[in-house]
């Protein structure tokens, strides 16, 4: 970050409302709705790991909560009931992490992972030298271990004691065994229990395996035990690690990996895949365990990164016979695991049309016996991917985006259509859990729109047409019905070759018709993604904080963005910039025109490929007071090397930049940086593989030399997005502030004090009982 002396030591700018960083209210009702802050962000809670019970009746689920002093989020087990008439808290620990509910096979019990038990020195932390699973009473123990524990209530049974955390673990489809992995990330092993001595808590090794277990399943039968497992270890590369030698090497070469079955009765295991033709991931299991599906990667150590999907193929096992099948053969295109129908008798995967590298996806089908593929979903212009089944197997339901909404399609087997079953004005996904009876398609979807926040919903395929028809059976942010939410709407316009474009707008709070207002435009990632109309409530974007403070925000789905059919998505494709700059220019004109916006305060930010375009923004008009880029690029040549990803850099531009310099050179906004005028605010994770640091790096030196307004900040961590709660805070204050400096004339735009503040010396949130807590989420 530049000198402290002009950030100063002078007051915050607070979004031009009271408290924006206070502590939420505890109560969820307030007489008078108050506008969004800061804080309203970072507290927002988070539902997961849905299971639902064998009888239909129950779900179980997890709800984060962030604890804003601690700088982090503790997560419990709640219950709700399916009919939407109870939902309770199950677990009450101080500062831990209760995750994954599984429901036991007749749904008395179920079990979780927790490291509640975790003496804080230990807590995550590996223990150094092997050490056997189940160990005794004086064994270091480290985060995870698993409990049981009976949904009415009472105290959970610690059920497992492992030197080395516990890992994945599932019960058997017969209800007869658990079975859980354990040790260290290159030792671990399965454990099992037989279901009725777990209150025992004693557990059998299973597997001593010469090599690591890295992924595992019971067969749907229950016979066996199917895992991944590399051929080898190189035990002198994780000695050197122990010894500190820490060098990381860049494409590290790696042993295949390869499926194996265990028998349950006699204990026996057998390979199953062999060679170095491939290396094995993404196993999926027919329900009459005949089948296996898998996907088998390349062996090439300069293809298993992050574009390994695309250098994977999809086999068909079949288990009594052993003979392996390849049915894929398809370079740089990338397939869904591979889908079995309910009765067994059908194989399906989602992948782009024809095989062709960025067309729309489409499903692909056959009997599993063999037979010619049919493609799915070719009526509809958009992608259409693998969801789940019906339970005949006449339909398959997939989770489309259209426009600036999801919806669920049904995809007709038999004809080959698909089509919308939802009509929502939201984002709507579908969580399918398997029957819980054998006459009932029980649907688990999640939802939310503009002013409600995401949720679990239980609905039936019958009714799942029906939105009023739908049992919302968690309420993960009662608070937000105490604040006053900008009006979002979709909005569309004419760009400049007249498409049409589509995007999200979200108005001021007391929007006065009339008046002119300013505007932020918000530009998202990908670009193969798009806005939808659904909750904003993350530091990315945090709309409905800069409603509050009077702005509009403009959240264009401009070319190259999903849901809008193909020729849309792929024409950025050799000219990456060009007509999407204009669709986003476009729609500020239309937002000048219609009288709503003050074209003299006016702000654009981005991240990622959101970020890509404000450079070019910053680079190509001066029409903005304020830009903030987050992990954008400005040189495109030196990106493609910097990235973890390169195909699709070579889809956007031309093949590789050795082979096209001029044309990399071109679309790259540091070519155009003497252009440059706007003040720059400037983000980006220190070691971000995405959009590697050097790219903030050439745009804050050259707009340094330049003489242009600009401020770099680097936020600690590895990821492509900002992964601590402290730093996410620090964009969002930096970024708003930047905004009303340059764009509302405001003296100061950062310090730190305000923030500090946020953090008193009691850091620790006290101890609360079962009867002190609330019986739904605050």
């Amino acid at each position: 970050m530049k000198s402290q002396t002009r950030m100063g030591r002078v007051a915050i700018v607070l979004i031009a409302l009271a408290c924006v960083f206070s502590i939420s209210s505890k109560s969820g009702a307030q007489a008078t709705p108050r506008p969004m802050n800061f804080m309203d962000v970072m507290e927002m809670r988070t539902v997961a790991s849905p299971d639902l019970s064998p009888d239909g009746k129950w779900l179980l689920y997890t709800l984060s909560v962030p604890d804003w002093k601690a700088g982090r989020a503790f997560t419990d087990v709640w219950l709700a009931s399916t009919d939407g008439s109870s939902n309770r808290e199950m677990t009450f620990t101080h500062d831990k992490n209760e995750t994954n509910p599984k429901w036991s096979h007749d749904g008395r019990f179920f079990v979780f992972a927790s490291d509640r038990d975790a003496p804080p020195a230990a807590a995550g932390a590996a223990t150094s030298g092997a050490a056997p699973a189940g160990g005794g009473e004086g064994a270091p123990r480290s985060r995870n271990q698993l409990y049981l524990m009976r949904p009415d209530g009472g105290e959970a049974a610690r059920i497992t004691d492992v030197r080395d955390r516990v890992g994945t673990f599932a019960f058997s489809k017969d209800g007869k065994w658990l079975a859980f992995s354990a040790g260290r990330a290159q030792e671990q092993q399965i454990w099992i229990f037989s279901t009725a001595e777990l209150e025992l808590g004693k557990a059998k090794q299973l597997t001593k395996h010469s090599t690591p277990i890295t992924s595992w399943q019971f067969s749907p039968d229950s016979r066996r035990i199917y895992f991944l497992s590399p051929d080898s270890v190189d035990k002198a590369d994780r000695e050197r690690l122990d010894k500190r030698f820490t060098v990381r090497i860049r494409d590290q070469q790696s042993p295949a990996v390869h499926l194996w079955a265990l028998d349950l009765d006699s204990r026996k295991e057998s390979r199953l895949t062999s060679g170095t033709d491939y290396t094995v991931s993404s196993v999926t299991l027919s329900k009459n365990s005949q089948w296996i599906g898998f996907r088998g990667g390349s062996m090439n150590r300069y293809e298993k990164g992050t574009d390994a999907p695309d250098y994977a193929d999809l086999y068909l096992l079949n288990v009594e016979s052993g003979k392996i099948e390849r049915l894929t053969n398809n370079r740089d295109i990338s397939e869904s695991p591979l889908s079995f129908s309910p009765d067994s008798s059908w194989i399906a995967f989602s992948a782009s049309d024809d095989f062709k590298y960025f067309y729309n996806d489409r499903i692909y089908v056959r009997p599993v016996a063999g037979g010619e593929w049919k493609k799915l979903g070719s009526n509809f212009d958009g992608d259409v991917r693998m969801g789940f089944w019906s339970k005949d197997g006449h339909t398959i339901y997939s989770t489309v985006g259209t426009g600036a909404t999801t919806q669920i399609f049904a995809v007709d087997v038999a004809t080959g259509t698909a089509g919308p079953v939802t009509h929502v004005q939201g984002a709507v996904r579908a969580m399918r859990e398997d029957d819980p009876e054998e006459d009932s398609e029980v649907v688990l979807l999640s939802y939310s729109d503009p002013i409600s926040p995401n949720n679990l919903y239980v609905t039936r395929i019958e009714t799942l047409a029906d939105q009023n028809a739908w049992k919302r059976v968690t309420d993960s942010n009662p608070q937000v019905t105490a604040i006053q939410l900008g009006k979002t709407e979709a909005v569309r316009w004419k760009s400049s070759d007249g498409a049409m474009v589509e995007g999200v707008l979200v108005y001021p709070l007391n929007y006065e018709k009339g008046k002119r207002y300013p505007l932020i435009v918000q530009i998202h990632g990908g670009p193969a993604g798009a806005d939808t109309l659904g909750f904003n409530g993350r530091y990315v974007n945090y709309s409905h904080v800069y409603a509050a403070g009077g702005y509009f925000c403009l959240m264009p789905n401009y070319r190259g963005s999903t849901n809008y059919g193909q020729k849309f998505k792929m024409q950025i494709s050799g000219d990456y910039y060009r007509q999407a700059f204009d669709d986003i220019m476009t729609g500020v004109d239309n937002l000048i025109k219609l009288g709503l916006v003050d074209e003299n305060k006016m702000g654009v930010m981005g991240w990622s490929a959101g970020g890509h375009w404000s450079n070019w923004t910053l680079t190509h008009t001066n029409r903005f007071k304020a830009i903030s880029s987050g992990a954008g690029t400005m040189n495109w040549i030196s990106m493609y090397a910097e990235t973890d990803t390169q195909l699709n850099r070579e889809f956007y531009f031309k093949g590789k930049p050795y082979d096209n310099f001029e044309h990399y050179w071109n679309e790259s906004p540091l070519k155009y940086i003497k252009n440059a005028k706007t003040p720059t605010l400037i983000h980006v994770v220190e070691g971000d593989p995405r959009v590697p640091r050097p790219q903030s790096e050439e745009l804050h030196m050259a707009l340094e030399k330049l003489g242009v307004p600009t401020e770099f900040m680097v936020y600690p961590g590895s990821t492509h997005g900002i992964p601590d709660m402290r730093n996410q805070m620090v964009k969002m204050v930096s970024e708003y502030g930047w905004f009303e400096k340059w764009i509302n004339g405001k003296q100061a735009w950062f310090d730190w004090k305000s923030l500090n503040d946020t953090i008193k010396d009691d850091t620790r949130r006290p101890e609360r009982t079962s009867e002190e807590r609330p019986a739904d989420p605050n």
